[in-house]
């Protein structure tokens, strides 16, 4: 298995892939909407992809859909580009989803955030080093929160297949920490997309993720080369047109007291404002309020009105 060719791709823009389901109850998949989704990305030159996370909404899918999507995800792009599919649940069920994404011909895996009430740091660590055995695939980390220490993530970017962490906690001193404690082709990633990019390149992140990606691919991929050249003028002028729709994302929307309940149905209304498939999102989720749709509309409006060419 190449390593350097996934950890090259995680030096870039990860879009994390939204997936679009019929409006009514049965709410299934529609895969060819999909693959056209993922060709609007490519043609505008993303070529890292990553199906089955979190903005996929992976804990409502069944093992069959994950599955098919992360195939119709590696159909869909190029052999040039990358994928990353996601996985989370037992040891067990994660080492058989690897195994059937490995026949896929995925590129690598990234294990989701620990998703359990009681957990202790040592099984945590030896999660992680027994699905990273059981698979020849590079493995991704994926960090929401304290669960995983930065003494866990040093520990386990000693292991050769775990090349990368996926970092979405707003601490930039933590990130900062782990960059200094880890190898230095352990690929660090600001998980928490183009808001903090700025801030998290500057201490050592070497791409990011992307949710606005799936609707304005231009922007991310436009931000990520200013922060390549170091160009952090025009970097900051990018985040800044970013910035109010990825603020509508991290809200908790109309009668709810949980953070961050729009991130997924903004993103897929955005992709509905641009011609894209985005559909519905499944329970738990609900889809954006009336009043959110109309401040998406005019941020959306205000990312493809600006003067900073992203076409």
């Amino acid at each position: 298995m190449n390593y350097q060719t996934t950890r090259k791709a995680l030096q870039g823009v990860a879009f994390t892939t939204a997936i679009p389901f019929t409006d009514n109850s049965e709410k299934n998949i529609k895969y060819e909407d999909y693959k056209n989704n993922l060709q609007a990305i490519e043609d505008a030159g993303g070529q890292l992809y990553i199906p089955c996370g979190n903005t996929g909404e992976y804990y409502s899918l069944t093992h069959d859909e994950r599955v098919n999507v992360s195939s119709s995800t590696v159909e869909a792009v190029s052999t040039d580009s990358v994928v990353i599919a996601g996985v989370a649940g037992s040891t067990k069920t994660v080492k058989k989803l690897s195994e059937e994404y490995n026949s896929l011909g995925v590129d690598g895996i990234m294990i989701m955030h620990p998703d359990h009430t009681y957990l202790h740091e040592t099984g945590i660590e030896q999660y992680y080093r027994n699905i990273a055995k059981a698979t020849d695939l590079p493995v991704v980390l994926y960090k929401r929160g304290p669960e995983i220490s930065n003494k866990v993530v040093t520990k386990l970017a000693g292991v050769e297949n775990i090349i990368g962490i996926k970092y979405a906690v707003n601490d930039i001193e933590g990130f900062s920490k782990i960059v200094e404690s880890v190898p230095n082709d352990f690929v660090c990633v600001n998980g928490i997309a183009e808001r903090f990019a700025p801030a998290f390149a500057l201490e050592g992140a070497e791409g990011f993720t992307t949710g606005i990606g799936n609707f304005v691919p231009e922007l991310p991929l436009k931000l990520h080369s200013a922060l390549s050249n170091n160009n952090f003028e025009q970097a900051r002028r990018i985040r800044n047109l970013a910035r109010p729709y990825e603020t509508l994302r991290a809200e908790s929307g109309d009668n709810n007291r949980i953070s961050a309940a729009n991130n997924i149905p903004a993103v897929k209304y955005g992709m509905d404002l641009a011609g894209l498939e985005g559909g519905p999102v499944r329970e738990p989720l609900v889809n954006l309020s009336g009043s959110d749709r109309q401040r998406a509309e005019k941020y959306y409006s205000e990312i493809m009105d600006s003067t900073i060419p992203i076409e």
